[in-house]
């Protein structure tokens, strides 16, 4: 099932995402980060049957059918955690605090678990793996993690920001040509917060 914006056909596991897209395949992080919107207090990871859901739509975590999985709870817990130090990997971008050993400890856990294999493809490239789809969610996990290096290295992991708003944090695409932008939404978080610096210096001027 999929979404249609701006002419625009997204992957069913976007469509959460709505605004301000990042190119794929770097879509796939934003819309994983962003299954946690604080605004409007919605979780698709909260439920695990929809968690579960989105993880197999998304390729991150596909086990075989009809297989028992047992080991679906410490995996639920490994893609919240990790999704928080996306989360800080891309505050970093424009951040100067330097990223702590506990935004760090998920994903170190990912590399502990996966199985990164060297593939070389028809046309003579050699590609570190896995490819997604992933039966287990820490390749799954390591996929995202490679497309974030291939983004570092291309220039576009730059343009993927946290929104401005501290009770946001929504990760949204800049597209703007000076990549100043810092709200996902100015009409709301770029509002608010200005609103509630202006309330704060009054507060402090009477």
């Amino acid at each position: 099932m999929t979404a249609t914006l701006s002419g625009m056909t997204l992957p069913s596991w976007a469509s959460h995402v709505e605004d301000k897209l990042a190119p794929m395949p770097l879509l796939l992080v934003q819309a994983f980060v962003d299954t946690l919107d604080r605004d409007l207090g919605t979780d698709i990871f909260a439920q695990p049957d929809q968690a579960r859901a989105w993880l197999a739509d998304a390729g991150l975590r596909v086990p075989e059918p009809g297989r028992p999985d047992p080991g679906f709870a410490d995996d639920l817990r490994l893609a919240r955690e990790s999704r928080e130090s996306i989360r800080a990997l891309i505050g970093r971008t424009t951040g100067s605090e330097p990223l702590t050993a506990d935004d760090l400890a998920p994903l170190e856990k990912v590399l502990g678990q996966a199985q990164p294999r060297l593939e070389v493809t028809a046309d003579g490239r050699a590609r570190l793996g896995p490819t997604l789809p992933a039966r287990a969610l820490a390749d799954g996990l390591l996929g995202l993690l490679l497309i974030i290096r291939d983004a570092q290295a291309d220039g576009s992991w730059d343009r993927l920001k946290l929104c401005g708003n501290p009770d946001c944090r929504w990760a949204f695409y800049d597209r703007s040509h000076s990549r100043r932008g810092a709200w996902c939404d100015m009409a709301s978080c770029g509002n608010r917060l200005k609103n509630r610096n202006l309330r704060a210096r009054r507060a402090q001027a009477s």
